[in-house]
């Protein structure tokens, strides 16, 4: 068991935990909690923390039967999963102090999971007939973009594409909001936006940007063959030179003196419309 703060691992860990280069030299992400830990993908794990509490928690659960109590191990959907899992990865137990150095959540579960960062040619984005993206420019908000990747794969999503500026995928508080979607939405980061933009229209794809001049609501457009959505920055929306590569400027409605939504909520609402259409019974 790893009792030392100065443990070089637990050092390496709280700096993957606070600095985005380190975790891109590295090739690594972090992924807190039981159910981030049941869902990823065996072969992206490199590593798997325990809190002291946890490791036995686990250890006497099969003689604690009618002493369940209150345990967070208890309650995790699927256990015997989670245990089975856990004897084919392996976990290593910190105590509790050095797990509260290792975490990056006020109230930590008592699991960490090392994983290695999958690799995503366009290819996987652009797979299907009618493919449907989300291209983001400059989203600044790990939670925003997290939410947003989780509600594009439930909408049916085929990938999502970022500018060089938008906020790292792999920033604790956005695989967080992911709840899981990290591990099953192709992504990739677009050096030039513009020219990304370009290559989409070239092979077939209508691309949308949601824009304060736009004349048509999205309701009224058709979204059942390739498309994509640009999705602004939450304080500055899109730049110019990206909103006029758009093939259609599109509208969502607003009431009151409310100009604009929020990036996620605002991306949920077409990625959504989208997958009504694509679905929706002929009469």
């Amino acid at each position: 068991m790893i009792t030392s703060m100065s443990n070089q691992r637990v050092r390496q860990i709280a700096q993957w935990q606070s600095k985005a280069k380190q975790r891109r030299q590295d090739g690594v992400f972090l992924a807190e909690g039981w159910k981030m830990y049941g869902e990823a993908p065996l072969e992206l794990i490199r590593e798997v923390y325990l809190s002291e509490s946890m490791a036995e928690q686990l250890k006497s659960r099969k003689t604690a039967e009618g002493a369940e109590g209150d345990r967070a191990l208890y309650r995790t959907p699927y256990i015997d999963y989670i245990e089975e899992k856990l004897s084919r990865t392996g976990y290593e137990t910190v105590s509790e102090e050095v797990f509260g150095r290792m975490s990056d959540t006020q109230t930590p579960q008592g699991i960490l999971t090392v994983l290695r960062r999958p690799a995503y040619g366009m290819g996987d984005l652009l797979r299907g007939e009618d493919p449907l993206l989300l291209l983001l420019e400059d989203i600044q908000d790990p939670g925003n973009l997290g939410t947003i990747l989780r509600t594009g794969e439930g909408a049916g999503i085929t990938g999502v594409i970022m500018s060089s500026r938008t906020v790292d995928i792999y920033n604790p508080k956005t695989i967080r909001a992911t709840m899981g979607s990290i591990y099953r939405v192709p992504f990739l980061y677009a050096e030039d936006l513009g020219e990304t933009v370009r290559a989409l229209q070239k092979n077939g794809i209508r691309v949308y940007a949601a824009h304060l001049q736009g004349e048509t609501y999205y309701s009224s457009l058709s979204f059942r063959e390739g498309t994509a959505f640009l999705i602004g920055n939450e304080g500055n929306g899109l730049r110019r030179e990206t909103a006029a590569l758009a093939d259609s400027y599109l509208k969502i409605p607003m009431e009151g003196q409310v100009e604009s939504l929020n990036a996620a909520i605002a991306a949920s609402l077409l990625v959504y419309e989208a997958h009504r259409q694509r679905h929706l019974q002929a009469p």
